[in-house]
């Protein structure tokens, strides 16, 4: 995996250079956001991920299918090892991006009194295509490796299909 790591510690699953070439304008136009302010917030943003992952009821069935021993205790469900993520790595840092993005970056410098400002607006993308491509890979089921062993078995795999229901 190419995640973002501080020695053998995982920092994010995207970069500072991943997110100012999906929006270089942004940082054109920003100049106050630095690289280090952004690596903060994409690191807040994958571990936000992680979350949200492991609150799925996807990722309960997958562990407390294949470890006996959980008892399917919700005290003992593990949180997500993202060393383990061993698949869809582009779809990861994807999700990093535009997370941070529409719930981090843009919030700062949009213009909230003008509904037609481009940070708003694009808040409202990233946060759409966010969501789109979260049940996108939870539904694959394919990117953990629960071994441990690099490689992920046929055994490992647990596609689903999600059935979300919006609440108002």
């Amino acid at each position: 995996m190419s995640f973002n790591y501080n020695n053998s510690t995982f920092i994010s699953f995207a970069d500072f250079s991943e997110v100012e070439s999906r929006d270089q304008r942004l940082f054109e136009v920003n100049e106050d956001l630095t690289e280090v302010e952004i690596e903060k917030l994409l690191s807040e943003a994958s571990m936000r991920i992680l979350t949200q992952l492991r609150n799925t009821d996807w990722w309960k069935e997958y562990v407390f299918g294949r470890d006996a021993s959980l008892q399917r205790d919700m005290r003992r469900l593990p949180s997500i090892d993202p060393t383990l993520i061993n698949g869809r790595e582009q779809e990861f840092k994807d999700l990093n991006i535009y997370f941070a993005l529409a719930e981090y970056v843009y919030p700062r410098v949009a213009d909230f009194g003008n509904e037609t400002d481009s940070g708003v607006v694009k808040m409202k993308y990233f946060s759409d295509q966010y969501s789109k491509l979260f049940k996108e890979v939870v539904e694959s089921g394919d990117w953990y490796d629960f071994d441990g062993d690099d490689t992920i078995e046929t055994a490992e795999k647990s596609p689903v299909k999600l059935n979300l229901v919006r609440v108002r």
